[in-house]
């Protein structure tokens, strides 16, 4: 795959809207951008990044009023995107109902992390777009964070759509993550001081270890449904509901062509369906290998012992 380097934000927005896979400028760092109601682009987030697991993204949005159609805000949340938007804030708050955001963003949880960044071209990027945008940093998994368009290209290209150049990141810091219910805690210290978010909300407590609504993926036992789960079955013995992959007679098929940027895609929503059964799931082998990995990962972590 050739990376394109852009010069538009027109030409961004578009791209994103038709499902590419687009690094863009932020005030914070460079963002690895993928339409967030489009569980396949979304995987290629994961695909491109090599990220061994599926961790909930934030979503960007141009403004307040476009975050309203997918999140539910209560006081102390309003006051904080009032405050600081747009800036280097991310707010973890419960999904709207029928919100559209696909599950592989959340990793199967009830809330988002959402932000609108500081960033003119950003912000025309998403208006473009028309849709909310995953964007978590453009980066390979593990390395340093980009905050120019040739760290971008050095890290990724030949592994997505494009990049748009955007100039240097101003704060060149992630965005600091506030979690708001059931009371607000720091999740994650960023490019926004705390003494300016406790100016709002009074003294916060901490837990960037992280705590589960943030980075559920660092649990040992993550969604873990209603009965349990076994991995690596060939087939589904008595009782069971088979989650499959590729040729294989089961109840539902993560990707019947054992392609697995589509079983990324597939993933929550089939767990969240079997789950609603209330059988045991047994799940065909995956390849661990790619996106293998990360959905691999994931499987382990429903499957573990619940506590």
């Amino acid at each position: 795959m050739e990376t394109k380097l852009l010069k538009t934000a027109q030409d961004a927005g578009t791209l994103l809207a038709q499902g590419g896979l687009v690094g863009f400028a932020t005030e914070t760092v460079y963002g690895l951008g993928a339409d967030a109601t489009n569980a396949t682009a979304v995987a290629r987030i994961y695909e491109a990044k090599g990220r061994p697991s599926f961790n909930p993204l934030i979503i960007h949005v141009p403004s307040l009023a476009d975050a309203e159609p997918y999140v539910e805000m209560n006081e102390i949340a309003r006051r904080l995107a009032a405050t600081f938007w747009p800036g280097p804030l991310t707010l973890v708050l419960p999904l709207r109902p029928n919100s559209g955001i696909c599950d592989l963003v959340t990793a199967g949880l009830s809330t988002v992390a959402i932000r609108v960044p500081d960033h003119e071209q950003a912000r025309d990027v998403l208006r473009t777009a028309g849709t909310p945008i995953a964007a978590p940093s453009a980066n390979p998994s593990g390395r340093i964070s980009a905050t120019t368009a040739q760290h971008v290209m050095h890290g990724l290209s030949g592994r997505i759509d494009a990049v748009l150049e955007g100039g240097p990141c101003s704060v060149g810091l992630e965005s600091t993550i506030v979690a708001v219910a059931p009371t607000p805690t720091v999740l994650r210290f960023g490019g926004l001081a705390l003494r300016d978010i406790e100016a709002i909300t009074g003294p916060l407590s901490h837990d960037t270890t992280p705590a589960a609504i943030a980075a559920p993926g660092q649990l040992s036992s993550h969604y873990a449904p209603r009965q349990a789960l076994r991995m690596d079955a060939a087939r589904a013995e008595a009782g069971e509901v088979l989650l499959g992959f590729g040729e294989v007679q089961c109840d539902l098929n993560l990707s019947p062509r054992a392609d697995l940027r589509e079983a990324a895609a597939n993933l929550f929503t089939h767990l969240h369906s079997l789950d609603r059964l209330d059988q045991p799931i047994a799940v065909s082998p995956i390849p661990d290998h790619g996106l293998g990995r990360a959905i691999n990962d994931r499987l382990r972590r429903a499957a573990a012992p619940r506590d």
